[in-house]
């Protein structure tokens, strides 16, 4: 929505797992997506305390760097 937060992808790779859920409050720095890039797994994190409006990746996608894995409210 309007003013959503989005937490971007920092590398390119593909999504290893989802740990937050549409709906659930996260605190700024909680794991929302980690993707796998580099045989790395990588926390892309909340930027700033919020709910989780969208979670715009499923597990196995392949990202680009900067592409919305979420979006916060």
């Amino acid at each position: 929505g309007a003013g959503a937060v989005k937490i971007e992808a920092g590398a390119a790779g593909k999504v290893f797992k989802i740990e937050a859920s549409v709906g659930q409050a996260v605190k700024k720095g909680d794991p929302v997506i980690i993707i796998e890039a580099m045989k790395m797994e990588i926390p892309q994190v909340a930027p700033q305390d919020g709910t989780v409006a969208s979670i715009d990746v499923a597990v196995g996608a392949a990202c680009e760097a900067g592409s919305v894995l979420a979006t916060l409210n």
